[in-house]
C-alpha cells in the first residue's frame, strides 16, 4: 500500500511538473511587438505595390507591342475606316476642315473636322455584304468617290481606306520609329528598376534575418 501510494504520489508530482512546464511555456514564449506587427504590414503593402507595378508595366508594353492585329480581329468584319490629310493650295495643313465620308447605297456617313496636321479619321460601322458599295469622300464642295474593298473572308487585316486632298503635308500614318524607339527604352528601364528595388529589398530582409539568428544563438 505506501509503495502504490508513493507511486501515485510520483505521478501526481509529474503531471503537475509537466502542467507548469506547459503554462511556464505559454508565458515564456516571445509575443510580437507593436513595432513590429506595423513594419511587417508595411513590408506586405510594399510587396503588393511592387507586384502591382510590374503588372501594369507588363500591360503597357503588351498594348504598346503586341500587333494592332489581334486586338482588332474580334472588329474587323464590321467596321471600315477611312483616314487622310486634307492640305491646302499652298500645302500647309487645313485645320478645322470638315471632311464627310458615306456609303452612298445605304446611307451610312460620317462628317469629322481635321486636326491641326490636316488629319482626318472616319469609321463606318460597315459588314461583309457592304463590299463593293460605292464610297463618297467630300472636303469643300471636291467629291472624290470609291468602292468599298476588301476580303470579307479576312477577318484580321483592318479593312480601311486612305483618301488625301491636297499635296504637301500629307505623311506617313504610321507612328515614328524614335517614339517606338523611346517607348521600348522606357519599358525597359522601368523593369529593371522594380526587378532592383525587388532584389534590395530581398537582401536586406536576409541580413535581418541573419542578425535575428545570431542575436538567438548568444
Amino acid at each position: 500500500m505506501l509503495e502504490e501510494s508513493a507511486s501515485n504520489l510520483g505521478r501526481v508530482r509529474v503531471d503537475e511538473a509537466s502542467r507548469s512546464m506547459a503554462v511556464g511555456g505559454m508565458f515564456v514564449r516571445p509575443k510580437t511587438s507593436p513595432t513590429r506587427v506595423i513594419r511587417m504590414r508595411w513590408r506586405r503593402a510594399i510587396s503588393r505595390k511592387t507586384a502591382w507595378r510590374v503588372v501594369v508595366v507588363w500591360g503597357l508594353i503588351s498594348t504598346l507591342f503586341v500587333p494592332s492585329v489581334l486586338f482588332a480581329s474580334h472588329a474587323a468584319d464590321h467596321r471600315f475606316t477611312v483616314e487622310g490629310f486634307v492640305c491646302g493650295k499652298d500645302g500647309r495643313p487645313g485645320a478645322n476642315v470638315e471632311v464627310l465620308v458615306k456609303d452612298t447605297r445605304i446611307t451610312v456617313g460620317q462628317t469629322v473636322t481635321t486636326d491641326g496636321d490636316g488629319y482626318y479619321k472616319v469609321t463606318l460601322h460597315l459588314h461583309n455584304d457592304n463590299v463593293g458599295d460605292p464610297l463618297l469622300v467630300e472636303v469643300g464642295g471636291e467629291q472624290k468617290n470609291y468602292k468599298i474593298q476588301f476580303d470579307p473572308n479576312d477577318l484580321e487585316t483592318e479593312r480601311k481606306l486612305r483618301v488625301d486632298f491636297g499635296s504637301g503635308c500629307e505623311r506617313d500614318l504610321g507612328p515614328p520609329q524614335w517614339l517606338l524607339y523611346g517607348l521600348g527604352i522606357a519599358a525597359v528601364a522601368i523593369v529593371g528598376w522594380i526587378g532592383l528595388k525587388i532584389s534590395r529589398k530581398r537582401m536586406r530582409e536576409e541580413q535581418r534575418r541573419k542578425k535575428g539568428q545570431g542575436k538567438r544563438q548568444k
